[in-house]
């Protein structure tokens, strides 16, 4: 149940009266777009890019390719592992895996070892 505003031509001039600039993006390959923990790639995808106070908004269009990406395992740098293991009375090593569970937080991982787990 979408909204019907007539012809193109209706449609257009509503935007314009509101101030909303619409154009298709020629020539589009590909998209992708990247999180954390996937890739998702449009080719060749239809791209309406909309123009409204100043701000511009990409609308894509097309068939998405997720791709799950492989989370690299953190690796501390030797002088915060020294630092931790210094600060806690732990072995390097202890140190080492607190600052991995903690992905690099020294404050956190401190406090992880003294607290014995």
């Amino acid at each position: 149940m979408g909204l019907r505003f007539g012809s193109k031509r209706e449609q257009e001039r509503l935007l314009k009266r509101l101030g909303i600039k619409l154009e298709e993006v020629q020539g589009v390959r590909s998209v992708v777009i990247e999180t954390e923990s996937e890739r998702i790639v449009f080719d060749s995808p239809a791209v309406t890019k909309m123009v409204s106070g100043g701000q511009e908004i990409y609308q894509v269009i097309g068939e998405p390719v997720v791709e799950k990406k492989e989370k690299e395992e953190y690796v501390p740098p030797e002088e915060d592992v020294l630092l931790v293991a210094k600060q806690t009375g732990r072995s390097v090593e202890e140190a080492r895996k607190a600052l991995i569970t903690t992905e690099g937080d020294i404050a956190q991982a401190i406090v992880l070892l003294q607290s014995g787990r």
